[in-house]
């Protein structure tokens, strides 16, 4: 069990690391080009602003889901997740915690992704915050 939580701790800093570092610099980008001198986005901006960061920010959790489906496909058993997609669609559905349970993990690797699903509500809400963010900034005159 403490093998499992700390290859869990591993790829949540991971993902965490990811989502920092590519929301930083998004930010920092679409700051750099929207923003105009009075603190808001213009009217050109705005709409695009807020498009880009939610593409930007979906493909950051792709990413990160991909992470957690490398993690899934090296670590347990042969069997259990078949084929990479099969691995991409268990820690999608894990990470949104839709979790349908069509595909599950034997007794000895269901803690991992428990550890995935906290992960991923944690940066769902990151997201939520971070593209308020920018959408409120829009109500800025």
């Amino acid at each position: 069990m403490l093998q499992l939580v700390l290859i869990g701790s591993a790829l949540v800093a991971t993902t965490v690391a990811i989502h920092a570092a590519g929301s930083t610099a998004w930010l920092r980008f679409i700051v750099d080009r929207y923003l105009t001198e009075d603190g808001s986005w213009g009217k050109r901006g705005a709409m695009a602003a807020i498009t880009s960061t939610v593409l930007v920010l979906v493909s950051l959790h792709a990413i990160q889901i991909t992470v957690w489906a490398a993690a899934y496909v090296a670590l347990v058993p042969d069997g259990e997740l078949p084929t990479f997609e099969s691995a991409i669609y268990f820690s999608f559905v894990t990470f949104t915690t839709l979790g349908y349970g069509d595909i599950t993990l034997s007794e000895g690797w269901r803690l991992l992704s428990g550890i995935q699903a906290l992960n991923g509500i944690l940066l769902v809400g990151w997201t939520t915050a971070i593209l308020f963010a920018v959408v409120q900034r829009t109500w800025r005159r």
